[in-house]
C-alpha cells in the first residue's frame, strides 16, 4: 500500500522487496479450489471422512510449492507460511466445520432482556432467507471479510499482543520467543519496510496548520501550501524528505524533531504570553486601587458636604413653616367671614330670581296662546286665496299654452321646409363628392394616357429628327457632287460637242433636282408633323390643367356648400329661438320666467340677426386664416421649450376659434389629411418621429381638455353666448368680447371633436407602429439602430413613454424570435448554443445597465423566457434535477409544453451529458395530457409578438404636465399675420 502511495504521489524512491502472502491466501480461501472450499464440499457429502478430505487436498495441491504432505502421516498436510512451515491434522476438521450454533438457540438468546446477552447474538441476515448449509469455515471467512471491510472504511490503530514467556508468569521476558512472535506477526517486516520508506506522511494543509508557528510569515502572507511547506522544511534544516503531489513525506524521527521545535516555540510563546498577562493584571489591579481610593475620598467629602447642606436646609425649612402657619391662620379667618356673607346674599338673590321666573313663565304661556290663534286665522285666509289663485292661473296658462301650440305648429312647418332644403343640399354635396371622385379617376386616367401619348410622340419625333438629319446630309453630299462636276466641266477646253453626252448630263441633272425637291418636301412634312405633335401635347397639357382646376373648384364648392349648410343650421336655430322669444310666456312674472331655453341655450339678443348673416368678405378672411394655418403646420417648423410648435399652434387656434364646440366643421378633416399625407409621404424615422411627437402632444392636450357636454364635475358657471358653427364662432370672436384664454382647460366638446380625437389616436398608433416596424426591419441587419433611434426620438422631443415602450416591444420581439428558434430548430437547442446566447444576453444586460432608464425602462424583463431557457440549457447534471426544481427555481415562467419541448430536443454537443430523467418527462406528459383535456386553446408553445401599441391614453396623459405647454413660442410665419396675434398671449 505504501509503495502504491509513493507511486501515486510521484516521489523519488526505490522499490522495496517484501514477502507477498497472496499465493498462500489463495491456497486457503480461493473459491473454488481452496482448502476451505474443499472442506465445505467434503462436509456436504454423507460418507466423507477426514482421510477422503486429506486425499482430495493431496490431489488438488500436488504441484503447489506452498503445500506439502508429511512423510509418515496419511491425513496431515503442511502449509509453507512466510514465517515457517505449519502442519495441520485433519482428524477433527469435518466435525468442527459442521458444528454450528442452532438457529432456535440464537433467537432465544437474542430475545433475552439482558442487553449484553442480546448483543452477543445479533440476528443474522441469512436467517430471513431460505435455509442453506453454512459451515464454520464459511462463517469465519464471512466474518473476516466483514472485518476487513470495516477496517477499510475507518482509520484503525493496531495493537499487537505479545507473550513475554511461555510459562505465563510475570517478570520473565524471553527475547528469542518475543522476537519469533514479532517475526511471525509481520511486525519486523512492517518496521523494515517503514524504515526503508517514509513512515511519516502529512497533507500540506495539515503540515502547515501544525508547524506554521515555526515560520509565522508563512501564515501571514498568501503563499500556496506547497511553497509554505518547503519554506518550513528549509527553516528547520531537515534533509531526506520528499514533496509529493498532495503530501509531504518524512523520514523516521523527523516528525519528532519537528514536534520538539514546535514545543520549544510554543513554550517560549507561552512564557511571553504569561509575562504580558501578568503585567496586564498588575496594571489593572493598580488602576482599580487608585480608582477605589479616589472614589472613597469623594464619598467622604460628599458626606461632609451633605451634612452641612442638611443643616442649612433645616434652618430654612423652620422659617418657611412659621411663615405658612401664620398665613394659613389669617386666611382661615378671612374665608369664614366671606362664607357667612355669601350665604346671606345667595338666599336673598334666589328668592328674587324665583319670583322673576314665575312672572316670565306666565307671560310666555299667554304669548303662545295668542300666536296659535292668530296663525290659525291667517292660515285659513291664505288657503282660500291660494285656491282662488291656482284656479285663475290654470285657466290663464291653458289659454297661453293653446296659443303657443298654434305658433309651434306653424314653426314646425317652416322647420320642415328648412329640413327639406338641408336634405337637398346634402344630396348635392354627395353628388359633388361623387363627381369629384369621378374627376379624380378621370384625371388619373388622363395623366396615364397623356404620359403614354407623350412617350409615343417623343419616339416618333426622335425618328423624324433622325430621318431629317439623314436627308439633309444626303442633300449636302449630292449638291457637293453636282457642284464639283460643274466646275470640272467648266475647266475642260472646248471640244467637239457630243450631243449624246450632253443629253445624259442633262437627264442626270434633272434627276438630281427631282431628288432635292423630294427631300425638301419630306423635310417640310417632318417639320409640319412635329408642329402637330407639339400642338397636340400642348392641348393635352391644357386639358390636364383644366381638369385639375376643375377638381379644385369642385373641392372649394363642396367646402362652401358645407359652410352654407352650417349657416342654414344656424339660421334654423335662430328662427327657433325667435319663435320662442315671441311667445307670451314673457308676460309671466319675473320670479317664474325661465332664464334659458329647454335646450340649455340663453335667449338671443335683438342683434343676433346681424351676426347670423356675415359678410362674404369676412368669411373669406377666416378661410384665409385656416389656409395659412394648414400651410404653416404642413412643414416641419421645429420645437420650442422641448415641445413641437405645430401641435401647440394647432391647439391654440382650435381653442381660439372654438372649433371643439362646433357641431359640424371641415377643419378637422383637413388636419387629418395632413397627418395622413405625412404617413404616406415619409418613410424615414426622423420625419415619422416628428409627426409622432406632434400628434401625440396634440392628443395629450385633447385628453386633458376635452370633456362631454354636461359632464363637468364642478359647479356650472354662466358662460357667454356661443355660436354652433365654425364661421359663427369666428364671427363671435371678432366682436369686442375678450375671454381669458388658458392653454389647457376643460372644454365641453361636440361629436366632431371626439371623432377627431379618435382619428388622431389611430394616427398615433399608426406612426408608432411604423417606427417600431422600421426598427424591427433594421434590427436584423444592424442592431446599432437601437442606439440611434432614442437619439432621434429625443431630438424630435417624443415623450419618454414611447421610447420605453418601443424598446420593451423590441426586446419582446427578440425574446420571441430567439425562444421560438430554440423550440422549433433542433440544432439551436444545444449546450454550446446556450453558452453563446447567454454571452449575448449578458452583453445586452450590460448595455441596458449603461443606458439611462428613461430610454430602456424595464425592457430587460421581456427577455425572461429566453434567459430561463438558456439557463436550463447550460446547467450541468440535468438528470439529477426534479420537476419541482425546474418549475419553481430554474424556469418558473415557462409552461409545461415549452419545458417538455426543450427537454426532448436538448442535446449536448460539448460534454455528451444527458437531459432530464424519464421520471421528469413522464410527469410532464401527464400534465400536458391534463391541460390539453381542460383547455385546448393554450396548447401552443410558441410565443407571439405583440403588434399593437401597449400604451393607453391615460398613460400618455400622465406622462406630461399641462404646465409644460404654457411657454411655447409660436411659429414666426403665423405671428406675422394679424389674425394670429392671439398666439403671443
Amino acid at each position: 500500500m505504501e509503495q502504491e502511495e509513493y507511486t501515486k504521489e510521484e516521489i523519488d524512491w526505490s522499490y522495496i522487496q517484501f514477502v507477498d502472502n497472496q499465493e498462500i491466501l489463495d491456497l486457503i480461501e480461493k473459491k473454488p479450489g481452496g482448502i476451505i472450499a474443499l472442506l465445505d464440499e467434503t462436509c456436504m457429502l454423507r460418507n466423507s471422512t477426514h482421510e477422503t478430505f486429506a486425499e482430495k487436498l493431496y490431489q488438488q495441491f500436488k504441484g503447489n510449492q506452498h503445500f506439502s504432505r508429511p512423510k509418515f502421516s496419511r491425513s496431515d498436510f503442511t502449509i509453507h507460511h512466510y514465517a515457517g512451515h505449519v502442519t495441520y491434522q485433519t482428524d477433527l476438521f469435518l466435525d468442527k466445520n459442521i458444528d454450528y450454533a442452532v438457529n432456535e438457540h440464537q433467537v432465544l438468546l437474542h430475545a433475552s432482556r439482558c442487553s449484553f446477552v442480546s448483543s452477543l447474538f445479533p440476528p443474522s441476515e441469512e436467517s430471513t432467507k431460505s435455509t442453506k448449509f453454512t459451515s464454520i469455515g464459511s462463517s469465519f471467512k464471512q466474518q473476516l471479510q466483514a472485518l476487513l471491510e470495516t477496517l477499510s472504511s475507518v482509520e484503525p490503530h493496531y495493537i499487537r499482543c505479545i507473550k513475554p514467556n511461555n510459562v505465563l508468569k510475570p517478570a520473565i521476558f524471553e527475547n528469542s520467543n518475543v522476537l519469533q512472535q514479532l517475526r511471525c506477526g509481520g511486525v519486523l517486516e512492517a518496521i523494515r519496510i517503514s524504515c526503508l520508506g517514509y513512515p511519516t506522511r502529512r497533507t500540506f494543509d495539515e503540515f502547515v496548520d501544525r508547524f506554521g508557528v515555526l515560520l509565522p510569515e508563512v501564515l501571514g502572507e498568501s503563499y500556496d501550501e506547497v511553497t509554505a511547506t518547503e519554506m518550513l522544511l528549509e527553516k528547520v534544516n531537515l534533509t531526506g524528505y520528499q514533496i509529493g503531489k498532495t503530501k509531504v513525506f518524512l523520514r523516521a524521527g523527523q516528525m519528532a524533531e519537528l514536534d520538539a521545535r514546535r514545543t520549544e516555540v510554543l513554550s517560549s510563546s507561552a512564557s511571553k504570553i504569561q509575562r504580558k498577562v501578568r503585567s496586564y493584571l498588575a496594571h489593572k489591579h493598580f488602576i482599580q486601587l487608585r480608582l477605589s481610593a479616589t472614589q472613597l475620598q469623594a464619598v467622604c467629602r460628599g458626606q461632609i458636604a451633605r451634612h452641612y447642606y442638611e443643616d442649612l436646609r433645616g434652618k430654612a425649612a423652620t422659617l418657611t413653616i412659621q411663615t405658612y402657619y401664620r398665613m394659613h391662620f389669617a386666611r382661615k379667618n378671612y374665608r369664614d367671614l366671606c362664607s357667612a356673607s355669601t350665604t346671606v346674599q345667595s338666599g336673598l338673590r334666589g328668592m328674587a330670581a324665583r319670583k322673576e321666573l314665575q312672572y316670565r313663565q306666565q307671560t310666555k304661556a299667554a304669548v303662545i296662546i295668542q300666536s296659535y290663534c292668530r296663525s290659525y286665522l291667517a292660515h285659513s285666509q291664505y288657503m282660500g286665496l291660494k285656491k282662488a289663485a291656482i284656479t285663475t292661473q290654470c285657466a290663464w296658462r291653458g289659454r297661453l299654452a293653446r296659443r303657443e301650440l298654434r305658433k309651434l305648429k306653424m314653426a314646425a312647418k317652416e322647420t320642415g321646409a328648412l329640413q327639406a332644403a338641408k336634405n337637398k343640399l346634402e344630396k348635392q354635396v354627395e353628388e359633388l363628392t361623387w363627381r369629384l371622385q369621378l374627376e379624380k379617376r378621370m384625371r388619373v386616367d388622363m395623366e396615364e394616357a397623356k404620359s403614354q401619348e407623350n412617350k409615343k410622340l417623343q419616339q416618333k419625333l426622335q425618328e423624324l429628327e433622325l430621318q431629317s438629319n439623314e436627308t439633309k446630309d444626303l442633300l449636302k453630299r449630292e449638291q457637293e457632287t453636282a457642284k464639283a462636276a460643274w466646275e470640272k466641266a467648266a475647266l475642260v477646253p472646248e471640244v467637239q460637242v457630243d450631243t449624246t453626252l450632253v443629253n445624259e448630263l442633262t437627264a442626270e441633272n434633272e434627276k438630281l433636282k427631282t431628288l432635292v425637291a423630294s427631300l425638301e418636301t419630306k423635310i417640310d412634312e417632318t417639320e409640319q408633323r412635329f408642329d402637330e405633335v407639339k400642338k397636340a401635347r400642348e392641348e393635352l397639357l391644357k386639358k390636364a390643367t383644366d381638369a385639375e382646376s376643375k377638381i379644385n373648384g369642385l373641392t372649394n364648392t363642396m367646402l362652401s356648400l358645407q359652410e352654407k349648410l352650417t349657416n342654414m343650421e344656424l339660421e334654423n336655430q335662430v328662427l327657433r329661438q325667435q319663435a320662442l322669444f315671441r311667445s307670451p310666456v314673457r308676460t309671466i312674472p319675473e320670479n317664474t320666467s325661465p332664464k334659458a331655453t329647454p335646450h340649455g341655450t340663453p335667449p338671443a339678443s335683438k342683434e343676433y340677426g346681424k351676426f347670423a348673416q356675415p359678410r362674404p368678405s369676412f368669411f373669406e378672411r377666416q378661410h384665409e386664416s385656416v389656409d395659412a394655418l394648414i400651410n404653416c403646420v404642413t412643414e416641419n417648423i421645429g420645437f420650442s421649450e422641448g415641445k413641437p410648435i405645430a401641435a401647440i399652434t394647432i391647439y391654440k387656434c382650435l381653442v381660439h376659434w372654438k372649433i371643439f364646440e362646433t357641431e359640424k366643421t371641415s377643419v378637422f378633416d383637413r388636419l387629418i389629411q395632413i397627418f395622413g399625407s405625412a404617413m404616406q409621404k415619409h418613410d424615414s424615422n426622423e420625419d415619422l418621429a416628428y409627426w409622432l411627437s406632434t400628434s401625440s402632444t396634440l392628443l395629450i392636450m385633447l385628453q386633458k381638455s376635452l370633456k362631454a357636454a354636461g359632464s363637468s364635475g364642478g359647479t356650472p358657471r354662466k358662460k357667454p353666448q356661443t355660436q354652433s358653427s365654425f364661421l359663427g364662432r369666428m364671427v363671435f370672436r371678432s366682436s369686442n368680447i375678450t375671454v381669458d384664454m388658458d392653454l389647457v382647460r376643460q372644454i365641453e366638446a361636440k361629436y366632431p371633436a371626439f371623432l377627431f380625437k379618435q382619428q388622431l389616436t389611430a394616427f398615433v398608433e399608426g406612426l408608432y407602429g411604423m417606427i417600431r416596424d422600421n426598427v424591427k426591419k433594421e434590427l436584423s441587419s444592424l442592431l446599432s439602430h437601437a442606439i440611434q433611434v432614442p437619439r432621434i426620438m429625443k431630438a424630435s422631443m417624443v415623450p419618454a413613454i414611447f421610447m420605453r415602450k418601443i424598446f420593451t416591444q423590441i426586446f419582446s420581439f427578440i425574446n420571441a424570435q430567439l425562444f421560438n428558434s430554440l423550440l422549433v430548430r433542433h440544432e439551436c437547442c444545444s449546450f454550446s448554443n446556450g453558452e453563446y446566447v447567454k454571452q449575448g444576453l449578458a452583453q445586452m444586460e450590460v448595455w441596458c445597465g449603461e443606458v439611462k432608464p428613461e430610454y430602456v425602462g424595464s425592457a430587460l424583463d421581456e427577455l425572461k423566457h429566453i434567459r430561463q431557457a438558456v439557463g436550463f440549457l447550460v446547467i450541468f447534471k440535468k438528470f439529477r434535477i426534479s420537476y419541482d426544481e425546474i418549475v419553481n427555481d430554474l424556469c418558473p415562467v415557462l409552461s409545461v409544453q415549452q419545458l417538455y419541448k426543450i427537454c426532448t430536443q436538448y442535446w449536448d454537443d460539448k460534454y455528451n451529458t444527458e437531459s432530464v430523467s424519464e421520471e421528469v418527462l413522464d410527469e410532464m406528459r401527464t400534465l400536458i395530457t391534463k391541460e390539453s383535456g381542460q383547455d385546448s386553446s393554450e396548447n401552443t408553445f410558441l410565443l407571439d409578438d405583440e403588434i399593437s401599441m401597449p400604451i393607453s391614453l391615460e398613460e400618455i396623459g400622465d406622462s406630461m404636465d399641462s404646465k409644460e405647454f404654457q411657454h411655447i413660442a409660436p411659429p414666426p410665419e403665423l405671428v406675422a399675420i394679424p389674425a394670429f396675434q392671439f398666439l403671443k398671449s
